[in-house]
């Protein structure tokens, strides 16, 4: 197994979310926060996932209060919100650390020194794109929408 798919997460709901699970799909790791402006790409992440999900490929959605302090509530008030306001169906892992000192093993993996596409993480919403085997594919910026041509494309070659 690669390293991306040895770690467990934390889920919201506090149980454990291991990555193994994943290995042989596409995923697309998103810094997610509940009170940005860029908080409706949740719409089109849940849009991607449904209609990929059948070919093997999942959003893995990560909140993060790192940038501005854009995901203050509980794990159960980021839970309801992204179920009330998107019909989020992905899975949704518990709040992370993506940059510093206290970054979480995932984002040293995706960012870290030696990583595919490092540097610290910019803001919310940064996209990670994870092949099949566990490798970072692709990165993209936060304001690049989830359903822009490019993710889209990059998403299908992936999936091939």
């Amino acid at each position: 197994m690669s390293a991306f798919h040895d770690l467990t997460l934390k889920a919201l709901n506090g149980e454990d979310l291991p990555l193994a699970p994943f290995k042989g799909q596409v995923v697309l790791v998103v810094n997610v926060a509940s009170k940005c402006g860029l908080t409706p790409q949740y719409a089109s992440l849940e849009r991607l996932q449904q209609q990929f999900k059948g070919r093997g490929f999942n959003v893995l959605g990560l909140p993060c209060n790192q940038f501005a302090g854009q995901e203050p509530g509980s794990e159960k008030e980021i839970q309801e919100f992204c179920r009330l306001n998107y019909g989020v169906s992905f899975p949704l892992g518990a709040k992370l650390e993506v940059n510093g000192h206290d970054r979480h093993q995932l984002y040293r993996l995706l960012a870290g020194e030696g990583a595919e596409f490092p540097g610290d993480i910019t803001w919310n919403f940064e996209k990670f794109l994870v092949g099949k085997d566990g490798r970072v594919l692709a990165r993209f910026a936060p304001r690049t929408a989830p359903d822009d041509p490019t993710v889209v494309q990059a998403i299908e070659n992936a999936l091939k």
